[in-house]
């Protein structure tokens, strides 16, 4: 698993930096659209970011625990933690360009994905837990 995150993450991170070109080269510029528009491109663009490093992190630090309630709760954290970019990086194609107005179900449940997946891993780490 933590190959995946690894993997995924360094991914994701290369996604944030196309999103990154994309506001970039936008037309029309950024600095002419409105205020709300210009916010969910920048919002958005920084969820992909964090959620690029949580992955990242967990890919690096992420140790499998031995009993096998712990090993499924850190595994249900980690399919949250793979699908928040998913639904990051479509909230930032699909919501953006409609400003404040648009409905922000993708990121929303993007961003729930990350605390789902923290608060997983979280229980599944935590050493005075009566899980065992």
């Amino acid at each position: 698993m933590r190959r995946i995150h690894l993997t995924f993450g360094i991914l994701v991170l290369l996604v944030f930096a196309g999103t990154g070109m994309v506001m970039r080269t936008h037309t029309p510029p950024m600095r002419q659209l409105s205020d709300g528009a210009r916010l969910m491109y920048r919002s958005r663009h920084i969820y992909i970011l964090g959620s690029g490093i949580a992955n990242v992190l967990l890919g690096l630090y992420l140790v499998p625990r031995r009993s096998s309630v712990r090993r499924g709760l850190q595994c249900a954290g980690s399919v949250l933690f793979l699908a928040a970019p998913v639904l990051l990086v479509s909230a930032f194609f699909a919501e953006t360009g409609r400003g404040l107005a648009s409905p922000m179900w993708r990121s929303s449940l993007g961003l729930y994905a990350l605390l789902g997946g923290t608060i997983l891993h979280f229980v599944a780490a935590e050493r005075t837990s009566a899980i065992e």
